[in-house]
């Protein structure tokens, strides 16, 4: 058992309360039971209680057992002298505030139904590889589990907006830079996004707004400035990346760019395939930069889906239509439509919800993920589980949903915060 079925089992009431009373013979009566603390000090505040015949007003320490509250130093921490009960699974020792006077025990071992500890254990005990409720979903509503869906989506684009917005506070607060960083680390694609993050640093928007429209200049200090631009064996009779290395050479002496310009190792190839390397992305980043020169009004204002995927598909630079990697030939495309949909899903959905809660229009950020239902779902291992459970899927909304549910909730077992798992254990609750 672990200490946060006791703060369930106290948050929601799920014990018996005849005859409650505490270690001491003094009745209990809960009249509030507080509100879960998520800072430092005692568990639930705002605790209303009648004990005795004394009316309480104050907070919860939940330990499951008594001698917890020595073991975390309590009775030395005046934070938690404003305790008036404290709820354990099982009382082992008297406990005392800062000033000696005893705290009121409450134990729920003998209060808690049987079959809600064992379906509480059912959950924790699966395999690794299986979700907790997997045997017990056939009881779930199927309303349940899409309103759990919709919760854990909502929670994923609001973690990710509030990225973008310690990004916008870093940039001092401005959107076109803070759009230009979220691209840069999106068109990583997970595999090279920190060394994209990095470039992002090192070639400032400010030099890349100056350089946007003359094409081959964008192309030298952005290659340049990744480090793709060094002489090898490969390309030391490519005279085209000759030109583009002293562009480069002017462009960094002109804005002091060396000493922040990134190693070629810093970039990662292997078990990437063509289509997927960094050069390849960075020659479709170029394209964007040269062909979009307002990203952050563009990705805002674009009405639907098919806008934004037609935005994102710019025309690559010549010379990377031929070339995946500096010196080798091999024929490049455009950014894929797939390739679109992920940064829709991962920069335009949550930059939208960060604007919309820096300007206070909630409405924003509902178009914002109405977005994710014109995209088709996203199909891996990780989404599978779900989708052989019958869990609905059919679109990007459902699949980040299924994204978030799991690793949020299912893989670190957090099924008592999970309506889900609530609805299991509510079928055997005792409240009385």
């Amino acid at each position: 058992m672990q200490e946060d079925f006791i703060h369930y089992i106290w948050q929601h009431q799920y014990f018996d309360k005849t005859s409650l009373q505490t270690e001491a013979g003094e009745p209990v009566t809960v009249l509030r039971p507080g509100n879960r603390n998520a800072d430092a000090g005692p568990d639930f505040l705002g605790a209303r209680l009648q004990i005795g015949e004394v009316e309480w007003n104050g907070a919860v320490e939940i330990h499951l057992s008594a001698s917890d509250w020595p073991r975390h130093q309590h009775q030395t921490d005046p934070k938690y002298d404003q305790v008036v009960l404290h709820v354990v699974h099982t009382a082992d020792h008297a406990v005392r505030r800062t000033n000696g006077t005893l705290v009121p025990t409450l134990a729920l071992a003998s209060r808690i139904a049987p079959e809600l500890l064992q379906r509480y254990q059912a959950l924790l005990t699966v395999t690794p590889a299986t979700l907790p409720c997997a045997s017990f979903l056939p009881q779930v509503p199927t309303i349940t589990r899409t309103m759990m869906v919709e919760r854990a989506l909502l929670e994923r684009v609001e973690q990710k907006a509030a990225s973008i917005e310690a990004l916008h506070q870093q940039l001092g607060g401005d959107w076109e830079a803070t759009t230009y960083h979220a691209l840069m680390v999106a068109f990583g694609f997970q595999k090279n996004s920190e060394p994209l993050a990095r470039l992002a640093k090192a070639l400032p928007l400010s030099i890349v707004r100056r350089h946007r429209h003359d094409a081959r200049q964008l192309e030298a200090v952005v290659f340049g400035q990744a480090g793709f631009l060094s002489e090898t064996i490969e390309t030391e009779n490519d005279h085209y990346l000759a030109g583009l290395r002293n562009e480069y050479a002017f462009l960094a002496h002109k804005y002091n760019l060396a000493a922040t310009a990134l190693p070629t190792h810093a970039w990662n190839f292997l078990r990437l395939r063509p289509a997927n390397f960094p050069t390849v992305r960075l020659a479709q980043l170029t394209a964007l930069l040269h062909a979009r020169p307002a990203l952050f009004d563009a990705l805002l204002t674009a009405a639907d889906v098919l806008t934004l995927e037609q935005f994102f598909a710019a025309p690559l630079p010549e010379y990377w239509r031929e070339h995946y990697r500096p010196g080798r030939a091999g024929k490049v495309a455009m950014l894929g439509r797939s390739s679109a949909q992920l940064l829709i899903i991962n920069v335009v959905v949550p930059l939208r919800v960060a604007y919309a809660r820096y300007v206070g229009q909630p409405e924003l950020t509902e178009s914002a993920v109405a977005l994710l239902n014109q995209l088709p779902a996203e199909r891996n291992h990780l989404t599978e589980p779900y989708e052989a459970l019958r869990f609905s899927h059919r679109s990007a909304a459902d699949s980040q949903g299924l994204l978030a549910l799991g690793r949020n909730y299912c893989e670190p077992r957090q099924c008592l915060r999970c309506a889900i798992g609530s609805h299991v254990l509510r079928q055997n609750k005792v409240v009385q």
